[in-house]
């Protein structure tokens, strides 16, 4: 059978795009298998994690930022030392890292990771949060926060 020429090219461009749709679409092979933590296990059961993280997140960080208060439950340093990856450098990966423990399920259901912005994603990094010269605060600022440290420690906080 005979094809004109013009169902020839068709054929042609629609083979093409394809071709370059197919090698641009992603290929998930199901749900996400995030790295287990390197501890017995977490500080809440895995499976409410997996629900509530961003919850426990947002107030912890409510309670550090208001309140002054610090603890260990729910921190983000806690969850990236324990749940960090290694490279093949051996070192924790960083958040570009599609291994990193966050975006395995965050690429997963397109849902941007911004905690990273400020903080360290992998352990021993600076941290860029609560530095009064991180270029992040207006200028005069370190004297105010140095002021209100000073205050927090007199009032016991």
């Amino acid at each position: 059978m005979l094809f004109s020429t013009w169902k020839k090219r068709l054929l042609t461009v629609v083979a093409i795009a394809i071709a370059i749709t197919g090698a641009m679409t992603p290929v998930i092979a199901g749900p996400p298998q995030p790295a287990k933590g390197r501890g017995d296990k977490c500080v809440a059961d895995t499976e409410w994690m997996r629900r509530n993280h961003m919850t426990a997140l947002h107030h912890k960080r409510d309670d550090t930022v208001h309140e002054g208060v610090r603890t260990k439950t729910f921190s983000l340093t806690g969850c990236i030392d324990c749940h960090q990856v290694a490279g093949t450098d051996g070192r924790a990966v960083t958040v570009a890292d599609p291994k990193h423990f966050c975006r395995t399920c965050h690429d997963y259901t397109a849902v941007s990771v911004d905690c990273f912005q400020c903080h360290a994603s992998r352990p021993g990094d600076p941290v860029t949060t609560g530095s009064a010269d991180s270029g992040h605060h207006p200028p005069g600022a370190a004297a105010d926060i140095a002021a209100l440290d000073r205050y927090l420690k007199e009032v016991g906080r």
